[in-house]
């Protein structure tokens, strides 16, 4: 079992270089009106922590995910994203325009989808796919170096919460997210799930 400080760190710059963009996608999250705080963050963990224990998992069976296969879970996100665009047109065609109350409107919709810590997990884990193409070999490579990575990686999951909750309250990012929040996040759902699904085209060739 190697927990020595040379490990951490290469588990620190590769939890990194896989999810930097999960930091725009936690902003969008916190900056959501009906979204709780408490929710996004137990959903990254969750979804964090099923990647990679699949890989873990995935690493002692010396199994390797076929290339494309992956990429099929970015359906999760595109089917959210487009399910919240409809719910935020049947809350504007209701009413000539958007409810004045954002949480309210905001907990309809989660209401009609799934649970917001069920919806955080989803698009974590479905953004993070393609990083079990990078974490299976190399914990197949050598097994004892999974103690110090799971550490790390908590430790960092529990950082780059802080790090999108602190873009959301920025003055600039906070008057953004008023303003675009409701609509940003149904568009980047979808954008990542399309994104993700791209990888898929593999299977067709």
């Amino acid at each position: 079992m190697d927990l020595s400080i040379a490990s951490f760190a290469a588990a620190a710059v590769v939890f990194a270089a896989t999810n930097i963009d999960d930091i725009v996608i936690l902003a969008t999250f916190f900056g959501t009106p009906g979204l709780r705080r408490h929710a996004i963050v137990i959903g990254q963990f969750l979804g964090i922590g099923a990647i990679t224990l699949v890989s873990v998992g995935a690493a002692h069976l010396a199994l390797r995910v076929p290339e494309g296969w992956t990429a099929l879970l970015g359906i999760v996100p595109l089917v959210l994203g487009v399910h919240k665009l409809i719910g935020l047109r049947k809350d504007t065609g209701a009413g000539g325009e958007r409810s004045g109350d954002p949480l309210a409107a905001e907990q309809r919709v989660e209401s009609r989808l799934l649970s917001q810590v069920a919806t955080v997990t989803a698009v974590t884990a479905a953004n993070g796919g393609d990083n079990l193409g990078v974490y299976i070999p190399l914990f197949a490579r050598d097994v004892s170096i999974v103690p110090s990575y799971l550490i790390a990686f908590a430790v960092l999951t529990g950082s780059w919460c802080v790090l999108g909750y602190a873009l959301v309250k920025n003055p600039a990012g906070t008057a953004v997210m008023r303003r675009w929040g409701h609509v940003l996040l149904p568009v980047d759902l979808i954008v990542i799930g399309g994104h993700v699904l791209w990888g898929a085209r593999v299977l067709l060739t």
